[in-house]
């Protein structure tokens, strides 16, 4: 049983690795047509998929984040590595934070960085992000470990090895769930904190002036 246990942690921690995220150099160097951005993005993140016909990206989502001031609009039908790069950024964190909280997060960043060509340009902040995210990711195997291996300690005086199994497996999902509630928790708070929500009437008066100009 020992056995199985290890086995199965380690199938667990392979499936973990092969997680992986789209390299700088692995991105077109010409814009690209929405069903050019689709299919990218499909096949650089297949491996993120819980099913083979899941789709990641499709051209509904994209108009909506358009629409929702989350991604710039496109260059004559075309999107840009810079579009790519925020698409890549909307599609990890929709998964846990509302749009509301995206858009407070990414508004400041596409309108510091976004086309420019500055000292600091957005494909030098996405190697960044994601360098230090290919670093936590040992870390995360540990604490998974440690998580699993606490999870068999639990309930060993239920007398059915069935149940036993059972309430020790919903023991290790619980304490995962847990985890990524309270990072929640704690991400929704600094949000709140340095990325305050713009006014819509004010990003209104932004966009009259501009026009004006």
């Amino acid at each position: 049983m020992e056995k199985e246990h290890e086995q199965y942690m380690k199938t667990l921690l392979e499936n973990l690795k092969r997680i992986d995220y789209i390299k700088p150099e692995e991105l077109p160097n010409i814009d690209l047509y929405m069903d050019q951005v689709t299919t990218f993005m499909d096949k650089h993140l297949e491996s993120s998929k819980r099913y083979s016909e899941d789709k990641l990206l499709t051209k509904t989502m994209i108009n909506n984040y358009t629409k929702n001031n989350l991604l710039p609009s496109p260059n004559k039908k075309k999107y840009s590595k810079d579009h790519m790069y925020l698409l890549i950024f909307i599609y990890y964190m929709k998964n846990i934070l509302s749009i509301t909280d995206i858009q407070s997060i990414l508004n400041p960043l596409t309108e510091k960085f976004f086309g420019e060509e500055s000292e600091t340009e957005l494909e030098d902040i996405y190697k960044e992000i994601f360098s230090l995210g290919t670093e936590q990711s040992t870390v995360i195997a540990k604490d998974v470990i440690r998580k699993y291996e606490r999870s068999k300690d639990s309930f060993t005086d239920v007398a059915d090895s069935e149940n036993e199994q059972f309430l020790q497996m919903f023991s290790f999902i619980s304490m995962l769930c847990f985890d990524v509630y309270m990072k929640k928790q704690l991400i929704e708070k600094l949000i709140d904190d340095h990325f305050p929500k713009a006014d819509p009437k004010e990003k209104d008066k932004d966009k009259h002036r501009k026009n004006e100009k």
